[in-house]
This record gives structure tokens, sequence and C-alpha cells, in this order.
């Protein structure tokens, strides 16, 4: 009993012990490149107004996203070009300061006001994120609360990122989010400064975007058999069972995603994840695999189609390197694919491409002779070249998983480094750029806590140590670094991805 008594004076002593800036600072994710905290706070009431001091339209829809957040407070905060002395003013202005850069911001609140300031408009948009951070956590009711007194502390805050790169890979394949779960986790993203969505948009388990002139991709492609539990360790759909599991994008769906991003000024890169990961599209078009017709495609519902233990392919789910079609039909699919994203890169995968079918493939034996090609990573690479040219065709830069390093990396590809950094280091010295996004410090799927109580996934993730990743490892020059990543894969959908957003 002594113990328990005990105890909580201990947590009152160390609560207690902390200063008004660790306080302040508890609040707030990321931390800031500089924090101070002041005397007092400013109150959020009736005569509270945002002031814009900008003509641009950006700035004026900043200042509309905060009044919409504030309804939490229950007081209508309008926004205006009109400086009120008697309002309780929350000031947005552009300014000029190279030490901000395109996303920094400055923001300082008293008694008296609040200012928020930047180069840009998304500087201002993170500062904005900052201030309602500040306020009580009330502030993320969608209804009006009640009994809240809406103080924000005192303090001048200086930040701007470290990286332009700060991606969420979001796995809409292995399951498929509507288009408005997917604006929910833009939303979650935007919260603690995200500025790139990385989706997933093709795997084994289903093709989730429309492509004109290849219909079958999300007729027959986008469905599969639902089944709950433990991803892996399904038994194959019989011929009986219904394929009405999943869905996928029309290319209006895409474009109104893509917009909502663009407002809350993220980026969106999707991935079309080749020459493995393609059972939906060879479901849908038989011959762009090498066995054909012959290997009986069908949409993964979660069973074993690999063997992990031997990197075995016990089901043929690669595009065929030797087949001319394959080149035509990725020609016509990233055609609109760069049509309907803005962003400057294209992710074309090339993860876990077991090559046991290629190596039965007598296509790609005469392959390999006629272009000297020694072994099937030199043929994954031969691949990757040539969609590399596509890509690029389209005035997009490529990119992919570290594997496309092995055989020898295309000659302008930049890397997403997932199997621990090494990729990364490689492609880095080699003079290419690097996101950083390695299995073991950011895979926000795996399991964070006591396996016990957490649906099982087949690794750990402690948040200490997802804390302490550095993307910049010794002995790499950073200009090669353009940020880090972290993944959500959403295998284990029913128990954990739905909770995750």
């Amino acid at each position: 009993m002594k113990r328990n008594f005990l105890l909580p004076i201990l947590i009152l002593f160390c609560f207690t012990s902390f200063s008004q800036d660790e306080n302040i600072a508890g609040k707030l994710v990321p931390l800031p490149v500089s924090l101070k905290s002041g005397t007092g706070s400013f109150l959020v009431n009736s005569k509270t107004t945002i002031h814009i001091q900008s003509s641009d339209s950006s700035v004026n829809r900043v200042g509309n996203y905060l009044s919409h957040k504030l309804k939490a407070t229950g007081f209508s905060v309008p926004v205006t070009k009109t400086l009120s002395r008697a309002a309780n003013n929350i000031n947005l202005s552009i300014i000029n300061d190279a030490s901000l850069g395109g996303e920094g911001y400055k923001l300082n609140v008293s008694a008296s006001g609040i200012t928020i300031s930047a180069n840009k408009p998304a500087g201002l948009f993170y500062g904005m994120q900052t201030l309602i951070q500040l306020m009580p956590a009330e502030i993320e009711n969608k209804n009006v609360v009640k009994n809240v007194t809406w103080k924000i502390p005192a303090c001048s805050i200086t930040d701007y990122p470290r990286f332009v790169w700060r991606g969420l890979m979001f796995d809409v394949s292995r399951h498929f989010f509507t288009k408005d779960e997917v604006k929910k986790y833009i939303d979650e993203m935007v919260t603690y400064k995200y500025n790139l969505l990385h989706l997933h948009l093709t795997d084994d388990e289903g093709w989730r975007i429309e492509i004109k002139g290849l219909p079958r991709l999300t007729e027959v492609g986008a469905w599969n058999v639902k089944r709950v539990g433990y991803f892996g360790t399904f038994t194959s759909p019989t011929a009986d069972e219904p394929r009405n599991y999943g869905g996928f994008y029309t290319q209006d769906d895409i474009k109104e995603i893509v917009q909502y991003a663009k407002d809350r000024f993220v980026n969106i890169l999707p991935e079309i994840d080749v020459p493995g990961h393609s059972l939906a599209a060879i479901t849908a078009y038989p011959e762009l695999s090498c066995s054909g017709a012959a290997g009986k495609p069908e949409v993964s519902s979660g069973q074993e189609i690999k063997d992990w233990s031997t990197h075995t392919a016990l089901v043929d789910d690669n595009l065929c390197p030797a087949n001319e079609n394959v080149y035509e039909f990725l020609d016509k699919v990233l055609t609109q694919i760069a049509q309907l994203f803005p962003f400057e890169y294209i992710h074309m995968g090339g993860d876990e491409t077991f090559k046991t079918f290629w190596e039965k493939s007598d296509a790609v034996k005469a392959l390999m002779q006629k272009e000297g090609l020694k072994n099937m990573e030199e043929v994954q690479s031969y691949f990757s070249k040539r969609v590399e040219s596509i890509v690029e065709s389209k005035g997009k830069k490529f990119m992919g998983w570290d594997e496309i390093l092995e055989g020898g990396l295309a000659p302008s590809a930049a890397v997403m480094s997932w199997r621990g950094m090494k990729g990364g280091v490689e492609a880095a010295r080699l003079k290419h750029d690097v996101v950083m996004s390695p299995t073991d410090f950011v895979y926000i799927d795996y399991m964070q806590g006591d396996p016990i109580i957490e649906p099982h996934i087949y690794s750990t993730l402690r948040l200490k140590k997802a804390y302490s990743f550095e993307p910049i490892p010794p002995g790499v020059e950073s200009k090669y670094i353009k940020g880090g990543q972290a993944n959500l894969w959403t295998e284990q959908f029913i128990l954990f991805a739905m909770q995750s957003i």
C-alpha cells in the first residue's frame, strides 16, 4: 500500500518539475526547430477573427481551414482582410525570410494576438497545424464542445523541415479503402506535417485504378474473395465463392483525391508495382505473364502464393520481361497515370520478384542470350531500364524499391530503401536520389506493443526505436537523401488497418 501511495506523489513531482517550454513541447509532434515560452495565453472567444494579410487564394484557403477547425469551440471565427483592433486576431501573413524556405513558419502567440508568418502558403498551413496542437485536445471534436476554456499558451516558435520528402505510404491494394477513407488518411497526415502520400495502387490482391482501354483491370483485377484472419494462411477460394470483395478508383475519383491532397499541400506518389506483385493484372490479362493462361491466374485472396523460406513462387505473379506486349501494356497504363498524378515521380515497385517462372521460360532464356544477360537479376535490371524509359517518356522520374539495384541500377532511377538502410546507402554512393523507408524503423503496420494483446503481425516495432530513426547514415552525402517515409501495409485489414485511420 505504501508503494501505491507514493507513486502518484512521484508522478506529481515529475510533472511539476517540467519547465513551461517542456509543457508546450509536449503538445507538439514533430518538435519545432525553436520554441520559447511566453507569459499568459491567448483566449479564443466570440471576438476572435482570422485576419488574412495576403491576396493569395491559397492563404485564404488556409484561413478557411482554420476557421472550420475552430468550430469545435462553439464560436464562429470569421476570415477577413479587414483588421479589427477590437478583436482577438489570428493573423496569417506572407513574409520574406530566407531561413524558412518554402514550408517553414514563425508562430507568435501572446495574450493580445496570434501571428503566423511564412514565405509560402504551405508554411502558414503547417504553422496552423502547430497552433491547433497547442489548443486543448477537445479541438479535435467534430461537434461543439462545451465547458472548455480555449486557451493557447503564449510562445514563440520557429520551424522548418529538415527534409523535402516526408512521406506516408498507404496500401490500398491488399484491401480497398474508399475515396473518403483516403481523404481521412490525408487529414491525419497533415496534422503531423507529412507532405507526401504514396498510394500503393496495385498488387496481387487487387488493381485499384481505372485505366481506359483496359477494362478487365478493374472488372476482374479489382475483386477477390473476402477472407478474415491471418493473411497468408487462408485456403484458396473455391470456384463457386463470389469474387465481390474489393473496389477501385475511377479516374474522376483520383482527380478528386489529388485535388484534396493539393489543397492540403500534399503530393501523391502513385505506385504500379511491377514486375512482381502483378497477379491482379495477370488475372485480367493472362498473356502478360510468361506462363500465360496455363497458370490459371486468379486474384489473390490472401492465400499463400509464395514460399518465403526458399524465395520460390508458387503462382506466377510476374510480368514477363521477354514479352513486348508487356511494355505496350505499361506504356498505356503509364500514359494515364502520368496525366492523373502531377507529382514528378512514378513508383514502379520492383520488390520481391521471385523468378521461379522466369527460370522456366524459354522466352526469357532467349532474351538472356539475345541481350547478353548473365542471371535473373540482370533480367530484372533489363526490365527496369525499359520501364524507366517509358516513365521518362511521360515526363516523369522513375522510382523503385531497393531490389532494383540488383543486376544494375537504371540510369536515373531513385531508390526507396525498405530492406534496411543498406540499399539506400549503395544508391546514394552511386549518386542516385534516395528515400529511406527501412522496415526496421518505419513499418507502422507492425505490432507496437505486447504481442499477447495485439493483433498478430509478423514483426514488432516499438515507438522508441521508430523515434530513433536517422535517415542520413554516416558516410553518405546528405544531398542524395531526399527524406524518409513510413509505410502502412494492410494485409491485416480487419484487425489492424482500419484502426490505424
